[in-house]
């Protein structure tokens, strides 16, 4: 008779919170890369930086399409495998499924750049290097595609912190560097291709180290490449993938559409205003991802004690994210003038769409812990009938807007999201008999409220005359900071500070 298997560990608030501090160190990535935006406007100019954005836009847009949802699936399949074997075989098989159509796709855009290059409206300075650019950069896909895979996997294993070099150093620092050196002796928009493209296939290898340390990849050729894991991860994949295709449509989509539907350098202009204000809204989205990360695999180890194992950690999740979301999104929408002032002149008139776009994904990340709850333990419909909501919504607004521009682009974009992260809060409700709201999460809101809206007051006095202008930013940081510890440590309860371990006892929370 076979020995009973050991209960897989409990889930705690702990666990989440000790993930999250190495998620959110390694996230900070998303925030060297919105730095980094000012200088690429400032080396190549708005437009330049437009096509760029363009570009890149549109690569992320077919990754997250071409990969079949592999990086999601993994987070699913990888913490519920029986044993190392099968793990890596869900590895191998998102490797498989993900990665062909990305090498197909890059192949036929490289070949028929000549036909796909026109679709791009550009300024007449990079008219004649489109092409190029299209072929060179196309084979940015199936780089992407491993990277998103690779360290999809890695998070599965609950190696949270594993993306910390390659997002912050290899995949964001070097990028920059390279840009810079590459710009002295090629001034165009194809030295930041170039330096894209190496960092990326830098990151890559350094994501296969780890991967080699955290998963047994001798199992990788051995057995049969098509098994029941391999139907699995494609199901788990397929299952996740319009939530996810319709995520990535509200991120990058806008700016494609912009530089569509106006011409020429108007249109690579309004496609830069619009990745401006996206770029420093996700600072905002930096908080839901990190808590995206971390959640995924802990709640799909913890449903296999019951959906209830769930609810504790949800319900810490959602204080959490108030408490540090409220205060960060009302000092961001305040000061953006001080904020967009990086980007050099012309940028100002991204202001009323990140106020937009901050505002709604304020609401967003506050209530969106639900999504990755629900991606590894309901229903594969249940996220369909979210994300094509979500999406229906965007449309609609955007159809009914009367002259559509950067600000109904962020209207229609941010109705869209919000939508789509609402509405598995009332599945996981009414199907799974779960929601985030438990006590004490009324006296959290009200407290961390009644601590932001002064936060708020102090950083809208940044907008005038009473800092010099070099401390305008300065000041709008510092204010943010304060306001965000104050209501870490005053609104939330003390056991969930205790939660932070560590980083409570040296922030001073408890």
């Amino acid at each position: 008779m076979s020995a009973t298997p050991p209960s897989p560990p409990g889930v705690t608030s702990r666990d989440f919170a000790k993930g999250l501090g190495t998620t959110l160190l390694a996230r900070l990535g998303g925030v060297i890369d919105v730095l980094s935006q000012p200088l690429y406007v400032w080396l190549f100019g708005l437009p330049s930086f437009g096509l760029y954005a363009v570009l890149w836009a549109t690569i992320n847009l077919v990754e997250n399409v071409a990969d079949l949802g592999m990086t999601s699936s993994l987070q699913r399949v990888v913490p519920q495998a029986k044993d190392e074997r099968d793990a890596t075989a869900a590895l191998r098989s998102a490797m498989i499924i993900g990665l062909l159509p990305c090498l197909a796709i890059a192949l036929g855009a490289s070949i028929f750049a000549p036909h796909v290059a026109p679709l791009f409206n550009v300024a007449a300075r990079d008219a004649a290097l489109l092409t190029n650019a299209v072929r060179l950069f196309a084979w940015a896909l199936p780089l992407w595609a491993f990277l998103e895979i690779a360290t999809s996997a890695l998070r599965a294993r609950r190696l949270f912190g594993a993306e910390i070099r390659i997002r912050i150093f290899w995949e964001q620092v070097i990028r920059m560097l390279l840009a810079v050196i590459l710009w002295m002796f090629v001034p165009t928009i194809m030295a930041l291709l170039i330096a894209h493209l190496v960092s990326l296939a830098l990151a890559g290898l350094l994501a296969l180290r780890l991967l080699a340390r955290h998963y047994q990849l001798r199992h990788l050729l051995r057995g049969p490449l098509i098994d029941p894991v391999f139907f699995e991860t494609f199901r788990a994949g397929i299952a996740i993938l319009p939530a996810n295709a319709v995520a990535r449509l509200f991120g990058d989509a806008p700016p494609i559409v912009l530089n569509a539907i106006l011409p020429g350098a108007g249109g690579a202009t309004a496609a830069a205003l619009y990745t401006i204000a996206r770029k420093v809204s996700s600072i905002v989205q930096l908080v839901r991802s990190a808590f995206a990360y971390v959640l995924a695999p802990l709640a799909s180890s913890a449903a296999r004690g019951g959906r209830a194992e769930v609810q504790p950690i949800y319900a810490f999740a959602t204080r959490l994210a108030f408490a540090i979301v409220v205060p960060l999104g009302c000092i961001m929408a305040a000061g953006g003038d001080a904020i967009l002032d990086l980007f050099g002149p012309g940028a100002d008139d991204a202001h009323a769409a990140l106020i937009v776009l901050v505002l709604a994904r304020m609401i967003e990340a506050l209530f969106g812990s639900a999504v990755p709850v629900q991606q590894v333990i309901g229903g594969y419909r249940a996220q369909v009938v979210a994300s094509a909501t979500g999406l229906a919504a965007a449309a609609l607004v955007f159809v009914f807007v009367a002259d559509p521009d950067l600000i109904g682009m962020a209207l229609s974009v941010s109705t869209g999201f919000i939508v789509a992260a609402m509405l598995p809060l009332l599945q996981l409700h009414v199907y799974g008999a779960i929601h985030p709201f438990e006590r004490p999460f009324l006296a959290v809101a009200l407290r961390t409220i009644l601590i932001a809206l002064p936060g708020l007051a102090l950083a809208l006095t940044t907008s005038y005359d009473y800092f010099p202008e070099v401390a305008e930013l300065p000041a709008v940081v510092l204010i943010g900071a304060a306001t965000i510890w104050a209501s870490v440590r005053l609104a939330l309860p003390r056991t969930d500070r205790m939660a932070l371990g560590k980083t409570a006892t040296k922030l001073r929370l408890l």
